[in-house]
């Protein structure tokens, strides 16, 4: 198994930015979009299994607050067909920074998140 693919990076990295711009417009239907069927998501306070409960959890949500920004993103793949990212995220107005994973797997539909957490220290 080849660690780190240049080809698998620069695929996941542009699957990743362009969820992260989905999330940031708060495009509800693109931000499912990422996600694959069976799914699992922990949130700071919350918790979602497969795309329907994730689904009915993003319409009820508002968008993020302005000026998310991120920092110390990685990208680490395995193989050709799994990859794991890592971030942590803040918002102007607050030193606090957040903590988000994903694990990414190529899928018949191209790359989807099968897990992801989000969290932020107390």
């Amino acid at each position: 198994m080849q660690l780190d693919r240049p080809d698998v990076l620069a695929e996941v990295t542009a699957a990743f930015e362009a969820y992260e711009r989905a999330l940031v417009a708060n495009d509800v239907d693109a931000i499912l979009s990422f996600f694959a069927d069976r799914a699992v998501r922990f949130g700071i306070a919350d918790q979602q299994v497969g795309i329907e409960e994730q689904a009915r959890w993003r319409r009820a949500q508002g968008a993020l607050p302005p000026g998310r920004r991120l920092k110390d993103t990685t990208i680490q793949s395995y193989g050709d067909s799994t990859a794991v990212v890592t971030t942590q995220f803040g918002y102007p107005g607050s030193d606090v920074l957040g903590r988000q994973s994903q694990t990414w797997v190529r899928l018949p539909a191209g790359w989807r998140i099968v897990t992801a957490h989000v969290s932020e220290p107390a």
